[in-house]
């Protein structure tokens, strides 16, 4: 760390006056030049760390944090033997205590209390052996914001894991090239379905673990892990959000070729079960169901840290027919006479008020219990015929019975993705005249999200006409590329979703137009502020000891630790400005070999909210 106040040179490069003309900048536990704590001979620059010796500016390594004592005695380095560091009053009069949440809080908030003695002062210059930076009031440019998000199924295996059976490492594996896919594509979001038909994705203490992990419903993968906790943690230490996906009323898909598990909700309370074509599905209209499907959602919620939770299309079903192919009606005349026929709503709408009454129940119990999970649905894309105007197909309205313009008018969700998965110019289902006429639903200001069909991107045709969606054949690349270029420029959505990942891990044809044409940049998903809007703290920064000459190395911290999600980091050289967007854990960024002219660095919460930035740059700035 190279710290000088503005102007101030020691005469020499032993004046060990300079620890009463710069606070805390003085040799440590009484040392002198004698005993090795020397300044280097360059005009007043502290080596970081010398000899195990801490200096101000200087990082210890976290990796022996379980080691450390409950309260760090004066004098002593944690991890070390021989290295000491100042008393506590000495570092601003704070002891460093272990927290209750574990060792990463603790080992960032003793890299706080130890940065924070060399971290950006007014009137200070921070050198680097490539670069000497001062405290700028530059302001970088708005980061982009855009939810960029892709489904990953197991429902099937449709994306993952890609067959039952495979061992814990093939899985896991498996889930990483996922994540690693999303972050090369610059993604945000990944939407992972956890809860296929009433199994479970994870260690669930309420339902069975799901047959696609190992092929039998109710096996825990061998050797033992939790998927969902594997997929929270990998995809937080890449910066994505993970949002757990549940589908609240499908109980199984028949003919799968494993037996339900005798802790399966048809085994254990088959009541609450109704047999619907080729399917087992939960009666919405069971006030039992509500209760049940909520408490495994809630468990989720409460137990993983997840960023937010996820409904598909599926509420009543589709419809199925019968043997004779007719189209039979869902099953819940039981329910019916005992919940709904005595009152004042017609059958039709009496479902539909189940399933809303469902989706504001989810909805308020996740605020209640962490407000900054958003909770998401992604709706089929019509919401009925003849909105708007020249728009026809089927009506999930009447079928399904999900009236979801009306959860994104009561703000029953913090994001509605409506699965828009035509082509631009098909005349009776516009993707762009569909996005138009849900943007001005969008009363409440919640984001809105168009699901894109990327499945169908390939390379068969010119163009995505509506005769190439009636034959079937795919579309081209440039076609969701030009989607999501619709989606940013009408006023109102905030993105999208890919259907689906094994797409984006496959078609290295639109993987590469998407870098190429769309994706640059990375993104920040969108704030919620209805969800809050205070700011985190302006972070500190602090310029490391290089690794080689040419190097610069910055580095940051924030005194509230635990409201940091990301770190937005923002770099120009020139008039060309670089961003990067980095986890919590990752707290410094080095360049090599050319230093930027600005380095601006901001704290990012779990809303989406920004903090100040801190900035410095290679040139004094005018008082």
């Amino acid at each position: 760390m190279k710290l000088l106040p503005r102007g101030w040179l020691p005469n020499k490069a032993t004046d060990t006056s300079m620890a009463q003309k710069v606070p805390n900048n003085r040799p440590l536990n009484g040392g002198s030049p004698a005993n090795g704590h020397r300044y280097q001979a360059e005009a007043g620059i502290l080596p970081d760390v010398e000899g195990g010796i801490l200096l101000p500016g200087a990082v210890p390594e976290c990796s022996s944090v379980a080691a450390m004592p409950r309260t760090i005695p004066p004098g002593r380095m944690p991890g070390s033997t021989a290295g000491k560091m100042p008393a506590a009053t000495a570092w601003g009069g704070a002891q460093i205590r272990p927290l209750a949440t574990g060792r990463q809080i603790l080992c960032f908030g003793l890299r706080a209390a130890l940065l924070g003695v060399a971290f950006l002062l007014t009137g200070m210059a921070f050198r680097s052996s490539a670069a000497t930076y001062w405290p700028a009031g530059i302001i970088p440019p708005p980061p982009v914001r855009e939810f960029r998000g892709a489904w990953v199924a197991t429902v099937g295996n449709i994306d993952w894991p890609s067959q039952k059976g495979l061992s814990s490492a093939e899985q896991q594996a498996e889930l990483l090239a996922i994540l690693d896919r999303a972050v090369q594509l610059k993604l945000n979001a990944i939407i992972f379905q956890v809860r296929p038909a009433c199994d479970a994705m994870y260690a669930s203490r309420i339902e069975p673990w799901s047959e696609y992990l190992t092929g039998t419903m109710g096996r825990a993968p061998q050797p033992y892990y939790d998927p969902l906790a594997f997929a929270v943690a990998e995809a937080h230490k890449r910066g994505l959000e993970l949002h757990a996906w549940f589908n609240p009323y499908r109980a199984r898909v028949l003919g799968t070729g494993s037996p339900a598990s005798p802790d399966h909700i048809s085994k254990r309370r088959p009541q609450l079960v109704r047999q619907y074509g080729k399917y087992l599905w939960l009666d919405p209209g069971e006030k039992e169901v509500q209760d049940y499907s909520l408490s495994v959602i809630m468990d989720v919620v409460k137990r993983y840290d997840v960023d937010g939770v996820h409904f598909d299309d599926y509420f009543y079903p589709y419809k199925e027919q019968d043997n004779a192919g007719k189209e039979m009606d869902f099953p819940d005349d039981t329910s019916w006479r005992r919940f709904g026929a005595g009152g004042k709503l017609s059958h039709d709408d009496w479902r539909r008020e189940n399933v809303n009454r469902f989706i504001e129940r989810v909805y308020k119990s996740i605020k209640s219990s962490k407000p900054w999970v958003k909770f998401g649905v992604s709706p089929f894309g019509i919401w009925r015929p003849g909105y708007p105007a020249q728009v026809k197909g089927f009506d999930a309205y009447a079928v399904l019975y999900a009236d979801s313009r009306k959860w994104l008018a009561n703000g029953w969700v913090d994001y509605l993705a409506p699965q828009l998965y035509w082509a631009i110019d098909a005349p009776e289902q516009s993707f762009p005249a569909l996005l138009r006429w849900w943007a001005l639903q969008n009363t409440q200001g919640r984001l809105l999200v168009a699901g894109m069909n990327t499945t169908h991107a390939g390379r068969g045709t010119r163009s995505a006409s509506a005769d190439s969606e009636r034959r079937g054949r795919s579309w081209p690349p440039e076609e969701i590329v030009n989607q999501i270029r619709i989606v940013r420029q009408l006023p109102g959505p905030s993105g999208h979703i890919h259907w689906n990942m094994r797409t984006l891990m496959r078609n290295i044809a639109l993987d590469d137009a998407l870098k190429k044409d769309v994706y640059q940049q990375p993104a920040l998903v969108p704030a919620s502020p209805w969800l809050g809007t205070a700011a985190p703290a302006k972070p500190k920064l602090a310029i490391l000891k290089a690794a080689t000459p040419s190097q610069s190395k910055v580095a940051w911290s924030s005194s509230a630790f635990g409201k940091t999600w990301l770190w937005l980091v923002q770099s120009r050289s020139g008039e060309h400005w670089t961003t990067r967007i980095l986890p919590a854990a990752t707290t410094s960024e080095a360049w090599d070999p050319a230093a930027p002219d600005v380095v601006a660095v901001s704290a990012v919460d779990r809303k989406g909210n920004i903090s100040s930035p801190a900035v410095i740059s290679l040139k004094p700035q005018a008082r």
